[in-house]
């Protein structure tokens, strides 16, 4: 199969680990090659937490250099900046316009990023760009579904991911994995995959 690498970026809380977890055990479903690096910063809801999916390469390591990452996904506005480095020209880069703000931008002490600004300077890499943000989740019991399985499923129809995962192959490693709360999660992931994302 062919080499295929991820960056993925956000904060504690949004399950970014989540999906690297959940695509790195579908790829072991299929007998796939796949190394999942997993990195936190601080351990807790809101500090920056970042993983590497490299698929197709038997061996481990090394991680992912800048510039070479096939889709690079972002969960917070502001983390995407993080992201950028490693977004790879012609490839993809989500961006979910998340926006949690320090304590420093809640007190006036330092600016938070305008989404143009964000975008801007995303699109000079030479990624294509999509945009999702809340507004876009569907609700499930009265109650937004978690956004990391709304994104998954959008990945899994807009970008380089469609081709080596089915949204079946997806669903089936995620009720197997992830029992907890697996109908809503199968109702974002096919939401997300029905979505039809604009290109910015």
């Amino acid at each position: 199969m062919k080499q295929f690498d991820v960056y993925i970026v956000g904060l504690g809380g949004q399950g970014v680990l989540t999906i690297g977890d959940l695509l790195s055990k579908a790829a072991m479903d299929k007998g796939m090659d796949v190394n999942f690096y997993p990195s936190k910063g601080m351990s807790q809801r809101g500090g920056f937490v970042q993983g590497q999916l490299r698929f197709g390469r038997p061996e481990c390591g090394p991680s992912l250099t800048p510039g070479n990452a096939d889709l690079v996904v972002s969960m917070e506005r502001s983390e995407s900046l993080k992201g950028i480095r490693f977004a790879k020209k012609g490839g993809d880069f989500l961006l979910y316009d998340d926006t949690w703000y320090t304590t420093n931008v809640i007190m006036k002490k330092d600016t938070y990023p305008e989404l143009s600004l964000v975008t801007d300077e995303i699109k000079k890499t030479g990624v294509t760009l999509y945009c999702l943000n809340s507004e876009h989740l569907p609700v499930v019991n009265g109650v937004p579904v978690r956004p990391n399985m709304y994104i998954l499923g959008a990945l899994l129809s807009n970008t380089g991911l469609k081709d080596l995962f089915t949204l079946d192959e997806v669903i089936e490693t995620l009720k197997k994995s992830f029992p907890k709360g697996v109908e809503a999660n199968i109702v974002a992931l096919k939401a997300g995959y029905d979505a039809k994302l604009v290109k910015e």
